[in-house]
C-alpha cells in the first residue's frame, strides 16, 4: 500500500485515540439516560483504535501513540455540553475516515467506510440532526469550511498525534 494510505491510517488512529479520551469526558458529564450510549461509543472507538494499531503495523508503520491528555474544543460543564462534545468527536473521526476511504483500497477501504458511517450515525444521535455529507470538510457543523480535524491545537504544544481539536494527527 502507498505512503498515503499509511499516513491516512495513522491519522485515523490518532483521531481514535482522541475520541477515546474525549468519551472519557463525555461519560463523566452526560445525562444519566445517555450513559449507555456514551459507553457504547467509547467501546466502539477503543475497538477501532485497536484494529487501527494492527492495520498500521500491517502497513509497515509504527502506530502513533496516544497523548497523555488532549485539549478540549470547549468547556464541558454539563450534560448538554457533553452531548455537543460527543457530536464534535464523531464529526472529526468521520473526517479522518473519509481521508482513509480515499487513500485505501480493498478491505481497508471498506472498513474505513464502515467507520465513517458509524461515526456519522453516532453524530446524528448526539446532535439530533445530520449533515448532508458526513466526513466532508465543506459540510462541517461549525460552518468554517475547515477540514475536520485541522482546527488549531490550542495549547497542547505537541509535535504529533491528535487531540479532540485536531483529529488529523498533523504536525503543529
Amino acid at each position: 500500500m502507498s505512503a498515503g494510505t499509511q499516513k491516512a491510517a495513522q491519522a485515523a488512529l490518532a483521531a481514535e485515540h482522541a475520541a477515546v479520551y474525549g468519551y472519557g469526558v463525555v461519560g463523566g458529564r452526560v445525562a444519566e439516560g445517555r450513559r449507555a450510549e456514551a459507553r457504547a461509543a467509547y467501546h466502539a472507538h477503543r475497538a477501532r483504535r485497536d484494529a487501527l494499531v494492527r492495520t498500521v503495523r500491517g502497513l509497515g508503520g509504527e502506530p502513533v501513540a496516544a497523548q497523555a491528555a488532549y485539549a478540549l474544543p470547549f468547556a464541558v460543564p454539563d450534560p448538554a455540553a457533553a452531548a455537543r462534545l460527543a457530536a464534535v468527536l464523531e464529526d472529526r473521526v468521520a473526517g479522518v475516515y473519509s481521508d482513509l476511504v480515499r487513500a485505501a483500497e480493498g478491505p481497508l477501504r471498506r472498513e474505513a467506510a464502515d467507520a465513517l458511517r458509524e461515526a456519522a450515525v453516532r453524530a446524528v444521535r448526539w446532535r439530533g440532526s445530520g449533515v448532508p455529507f458526513p466526513g466532508l470538510a465543506e459540510r462541517t457543523a461549525d460552518g468554517t469550511g475547515a477540514k475536520a480535524g485541522t482546527a488549531a491545537n490550542a495549547g497542547s504544544g505537541t509535535k504529533s498525534g491528535a487531540d479532540v481539536t485536531n483529529g488529523s494527527g498533523a504536525t503543529h
